[in-house]
């Protein structure tokens, strides 16, 4: 390269040095400056790397607008917030492993450097050695046969020094995060390439482990992955037990060898790959041999890549990493391994580090309805799926921020499980008059009265508040009459409890005469319904006793009475994306509700004004439900960031009434 990276280190720990070390002898870049959160330290760092620019704060360091890539080797919990803000500081970021303490994290992060176009890698310097591509290339040219088992290790004792970070639940100590990360990843590789790809995802994770009594983190712990095809994994790792650490292959024609998997020839020179064939008495080795320096390498992967904004296989991909985190979290989850930071109650700000407030560039539009006092956010963000509070923080902060204000849930969610992490989101961030929270009760078979107050009263106290400013009935009754129900929810409107009221799944027969009761009694009416309304028509219901309003009938009935629509499932459940196709066993599984040949011709005609607009068939679908002549609020169900992303794209597309008269076939 013509002009060298210039390189800042964010943090002046062991990490740190070695990476700088390795630096100083890559092709493509130099070190220019350090940060770190005492001057004293910096300034320390400095002089021993013989570096002109020492900053006593991160944000100093981010500040330098010579600083063009940013390593950042703070303890994990840190990575997080810092990557961000190198992100939003338009900084290439290199950001040491694991990229942060859970999935919801490492989602933020990708999020943010996708919005800010820099380049991000996680620094798995393993990935970038001339090792693993060799690795790779016998597994592909299958050297042992058909792979079956991987094992691998990473372990060693660390003391017993509970104020080291290894040892620490508040610096996201323990083995799994700190050294499994390398046993998870190898295993997804290996597995992956065996199946003809890159990296897979297994299908099984179980582990086991010990917890220390007075680290309360995981010691040491062991991990057995199932992944397709029945190739299975077993993983070592800890911090309080040292193991002899490599990795082993063992597939149909014989097995491979890796004695020094993790850190590959530090400084350059010669590693070895041992290859051993069932019937041969005399293994083959294979000899890789450089003279760049491992640290090096992976500085000059980030160079050679920034163009593409992430590293290419082997190395880190931005789906490479979020598929290991996921599988950590798994490994965590099954030996019962949660940090204090992760739990419901702990009042962690959001993960960028800032004051939640909605950005600037946000597209959001609004609603209104009688009794509630925020704007609707014509979005409504599902509370259905999260069954984490650092999922469950991340996906409703991002949602905040990008102009949401309602969310949907319901007294059934997750067993109550979905309505307590909204509570407890919704007490850690003080934001409970600036939110619409629309909740649900007396499903069948409860659905009466005595049981619509009965859940009531339980969803409040797990949402931790006072009010529901919309509650729904989430099924209905026909063997009880209508003024029943109208009669206990204007009490609990009188009371105080709720601000508005609505129906899901009602027939118009049914809502008709419910309001025609509450009318001529002066009572309040129903505000606001909530059925499936979407693009594709539902040839079959999704769960029984619901009701889709897509039909001609309901749509000039919603015309007509203004009541707005709370249209669940308004995407289709992903019907318009590119893994729903015809004549395809699983699509006709999985989208079984939708799986019609009218509704893959509104899928052809969505795929059509898709490329007119530049934009994805699903935001033409989604579009679809929002530019209705009616009010309609689109439930969303997103389980990413990157889904979330993709459906507020939605709001900035106007389809005419020709254009919704194309999709729905009318035309």
């Amino acid at each position: 390269m013509e002009k060298k990276l210039k390189w800042g280190i964010l943090s002046t720990g062991a990490i740190a040095r070695t990476f700088a070390r390795g630096l100083a002898h890559s092709e493509t870049g130099i070190l220019m400056a350090v940060g770190s959160r005492s001057q004293e330290n910096a300034d320390s760092f400095a002089r021993e790397f013989r570096i002109d620019r020492a900053y006593g704060s991160y944000q100093k360091l981010l500040a330098d607008k010579d600083v063009e890539a940013v390593y950042i080797a703070t303890p994990h919990p840190y990575h997080a917030e810092w990557a961000i803000k190198a992100a939003e500081a338009k900084k290439h970021i290199l950001c040491e492993k694991p990229i942060g303490i859970n999935h919801a994290e490492a989602m933020a992060i990708i999020e943010a450097a996708r919005a800010n176009d820099v380049f991000l890698m996680e620094a798995f310097m393993y990935r970038c050695h001339p090792q693993t591509a060799k690795l790779v290339e016998l597994v592909r040219e299958k050297a042992i046969g058909d792979i079956k088992l991987i094992q691998a290790a990473f372990s060693f004792d660390a003391g017993e020094n509970l104020d080291s970070r290894l040892l620490n639940n508040s610096l996201g100590g323990g083995g799994i995060l700190d050294v499994g990360c390398y046993c998870t990843s190898i295993s997804r590789l290996i597995a992956g390439v065996a199946s003809g790809g890159e990296t897979m995802e297994p299908v099984e994770v179980k582990g086991c482990g010990h917890i220390g009594e007075k680290s309360r983190v995981d010691e040491w712990a062991v991990a057995s992955l199932r992944f397709p095809e029945d190739i299975v994994a077993q993983l070592v790792t800890g911090v309080r037990l040292s193991m002899e650490n490599d990795v082993k292959i063992y597939g149909s024609k014989g097995w491979i060898l890796v004695r020094s998997p993790w850190v590959p020839s530090r400084e350059g020179g010669k590693t070895t790959i041992v290859v051993y064939l069932w019937g041969k008495e005399k293994p083959h080795e294979i000899e890789i041999e450089t003279g760049r320096w491992l640290y090096a390498i992976e500085a000059d992967t980030v160079a050679t890549s920034i163009n593409n904004r992430q590293a290419s296989f082997p190395a880190m991909t931005w789906n490479d990493t979020l598929g290991n985190m996921q599988t950590l979290d798994r490994w965590r989850e099954s030996i019962g391994m949660i940090y204090d930071s992760e739990k419901p109650e702990a009042k962690r700000p959001p993960v960028s580090g800032r004051p939640l407030s909605v950005k600037a560039n946000s597209s959001m539009k609004y609603g209104k309805i009688p009794g509630i006092l925020p704007g609707i956010s014509r979005l409504v963000m599902g509370v259905d799926n999260q069954t984490t509070m650092p999922h469950a923080s991340v996906m409703f902060d991002d949602f905040i921020e990008r102009g949401g204000t309602c969310f949907d849930t319901a007294y059934v969610y997750g067993g109550g499980l979905c309505e307590t992490l909204l509570g407890w989101w919704v007490k850690n961030r003080n934001i409970r008059r600036n939110i619409v929270i629309l909740d649900k009760g007396a499903h069948t078979p409860f659905c009466t009265p005595e049981h619509l107050t009965k859940q009531l009263i339980a969803s409040l106290d797990r949402l931790q508040t006072d009010y529901i400013d919309l509650y729904m009935l989430h099924r209905d009754n026909p063997e009880v009459p209508v003024g029943e129900f109208i009669d206990v929810l204007n009490e609990h409107v009188d009371a105080g409890r709720i601000s508005a009221f609505g129906c899901s799944n009602w027939t118009i027969k049914r809502i008709e005469q419910a309001n025609r009761y509450a009318l001529s009694r002066g009572k309040r009416p129903f505000a606001a319904v909530s059925n499936n309304f979407s693009l594709a028509r539902m040839v079959e219901p999704v769960w029984e006793g619901v009701i889709a309003a897509s039909d001609c009938e309901s749509r000039e009935w919603f015309k007509k009475t203004k009541i707005p629509l709370f249209a669940w499932s308004s995407q289709a459940r992903g019907f318009f994306t590119d893994r729903v196709k015809r004549d395809d066993p699983a699509s006709r599984r999985d989208a079984r509700p939708w799986y019609s040949e009218d509704n893959f011709r509104r899928k052809e005609r969505a795929e059509q004004l898709a490329r007119k607009y530049r934009v994805l068939p699903i935001q033409i679908a989604l579009a679809y439900v929002l530019c209705q002549p009616f009010p309609v609020f689109a439930l969303i169900g997103p389980r990413t960031l990157e889904e979330t992303r993709i459906s507020f794209g939605a709001l900035e597309i106007k389809l005419s009434p020709e254009e919704l008269a194309f999709l729905d076939l009318q035309v």
